[in-house]
């Protein structure tokens, strides 16, 4: 007997009529499934009357997996990898897998399917030319900071995931990186019966989801930057700080409205305003 197959399938984001035919067969002819839920994805294979077995393959076991998983393959079984919704691997488990598959020579055979990101940006009517994928941006702390800081002057749309309770801060933290008049969309719960699309500028958002409590997943399609004509020097970045502080602004609203305006780090900005003070004594 030959080596074995990874068939790395997609499944539905959340109306099950969206499972290609494909994935269907796979499912069930393969001689395990690599589920980041088995319980999840067993409410799927219920569904379809697939009754192949399962295995749970998760961001907290999969080092304990891998061996048992590549020993299957190298014995020549078919093993199919799907996480709870969309692409496996794309912000979901699958990727430490596919990985080791390919390092063991493996063969990987993709299936496609629905995909979260790319729906939001069908409907979204923001540019879809060129774009890019954030996925979850860091909970908190300087690896978020850093993380937007890069994006201040990214050009392409944006797409990035969010959960319910952490939305309200992401809007924040988007209004106070790319400015307050930055088109957003906003797409919750998608393919299911609650599927919905606010539309609208970032401060129209956070003002909106104080007003209105957020339920389900969100993606958040985000337009980029608009290309500048000439960057700024740091003296005139200096000399235009001075002057917001000079209206009675405090030197973090200084920064952050100069950051909005001029695409810089407001951590840049507010560090050279205390540079500034300082050498002033």
């Amino acid at each position: 007997m030959g080596i074995g197959q990874l068939w790395v399938v997609g499944t539905p984001i959340g109306n099950l009529e969206d499972i290609t035919a494909r994935a269907l067969r796979v499912l069930r002819q393969v001689d395990l499934i690599a589920a980041e839920d088995t319980r999840h994805t067993g409410r799927l294979l219920q569904y379809f009357g697939i009754t192949t077995p399962q295995i749970s393959l998760h961001a907290h076991n999969t080092q304990q997996r891998l061996p048992h998983l590549l020993a299957k393959l190298h014995a020549g079984q078919q093993v199919a990898l799907v996480s709870d919704a969309g692409l496996p691997g794309v912000a979901d488990p699958g990727y430490e897998l596919i990985a080791a598959c390919i390092a063991a020579a493996v063969p990987v055979i993709p299936i496609p399917g629905a995909n979260a990101a790319l729906t939001a940006l069908m409907a979204a009517g923001l540019p879809m030319a060129r774009f890019c994928f954030e996925g979850f941006l860091p909970p908190k702390g300087r690896d978020r900071q850093q993380r937007l800081d890069q994006l201040r002057q990214e050009l392409r749309t944006m797409i990035f995931y969010e959960a319910p309770h952490r939305l309200r801060a992401t809007l924040q933290d988007f209004v106070d990186t790319f400015g307050g008049d930055r088109p957003i969309v906003l797409a919750r719960e998608l393919t299911k019966r609650y599927e919905d699309f606010w539309r609208g500028c970032l401060a129209a958002a956070s003002e909106w989801v104080t007003q209105t409590p957020p339920r389900g997943e969100y993606t958040l399609v985000v337009a980029g930057s608009a290309p500048t004509a000439s960057p700024i020097s740091w003296e005139q970045l200096q000399t235009e700080l001075q002057l917001l502080q000079s209206q009675g602004l405090s030197l973090a609203e200084a920064s952050r409205q100069l950051a909005a305006l001029t695409g810089v780090s407001r951590r840049q900005l507010y560090q050279m305003g205390l540079r500034g003070t300082h050498s002033n004594r």
